[in-house]
């Protein structure tokens, strides 16, 4: 696959790595980002500043690492050309988004991709979505991975509990897991996210609760080092994902 690459911070960068490491099974397409001094290792000719521009690098799957604001200015015109994978995806708690994406898809025979990323359990969750009566996911989190730093000398506290959907407009850049977790089993409405900043780790923590309508059960629980506001096995995750990324048909898969 010729993959394009949007955003290079440490999830960005790293994939590049990975991709140029691989032995070339995959190659890049291009690399986009906000800042020129980031990309100083990267070959100008590999570099797009335009994302307008992106069909003219003949991309088979572009990878969002940037913000949901890409998906938002150009993610149906990446779905026109390639397939697309956001791990920005509380953008696609926006209906109308969500909709003008799968249509998108539908149009071109290209996949809107999303990425497991540090949902864990994500096939189980999927295989059974049509079971599930009730989904809860929560995080904990230190305040330096919320990027709050003011909540640093705060005990415990709750910061949302509800719907994903809500969960997803009020911290979007810090809950994609969840809106991964929801799409996969109830929806962004039914499915329940909860946050809680906790001072006293130093890591974070994810916890998947799901019940069936046949009282059946599911309990998912990680812990993984901090690295900013994801956890350390991200990128490697990604990675895995964008391998898992071809041949699939239908306007959404899950990788």
């Amino acid at each position: 696959m010729r993959i394009g690459l949007i955003g290079f911070g440490f999830i960005g960068a790293e994939l590049y790595r990975r991709i140029a490491a691989d032995g070339g099974r995959d190659e890049v397409a291009f690399v986009h980002g906000r800042s020129r001094e980031r990309l100083a290792d990267v070959p100008d000719d590999m570099i797009l500043d335009d994302l307008s521009k992106a069909g003219d690098r003949a991309p088979d799957l572009i990878v969002e690492v940037a913000g949901p604001e890409v998906s938002h200015r150009h993610g149906a015109a990446f779905l026109s050309l390639a397939d697309y994978m956001p791990l920005s995806l509380t953008a696609l708690a926006h209906d109308a988004l969500y909709d003008r994406l799968v249509n998108a898809s539908a149009r071109s025979g290209r996949s809107l991709l999303v990425a497991h990323g540090a949902l864990v359990g994500l096939d189980s969750l999927v295989e059974w979505r049509e079971m599930w009566d009730e989904v809860a996911i929560s995080f904990r989190k230190p305040p330096s991975s919320l990027g709050d730093g003011g909540l640093a000398a705060m005990a415990e506290n709750i910061l949302f509990d509800g719907s994903v959907r809500d969960i997803a407009a009020r911290y979007p850049h810090n809950v994609n897991a969840m809106v991964a977790c929801a799409l996969a089993t109830t929806g962004l409405d039914r499915c329940r996210g909860r946050l809680v900043a906790d001072p006293a780790i130093d890591h974070l923590e994810l916890a998947i609760e799901a019940r069936g309508r046949d009282g059946s059960s599911l309990s998912i629980c990680r812990r993984q080092p901090a690295r900013g506001v994801s956890g350390s096995e991200m990128a490697a995750a990604v990675h895995a994902s964008i391998c898992r990324a071809g041949g699939h048909s239908g306007a959404m898969a899950f990788v």
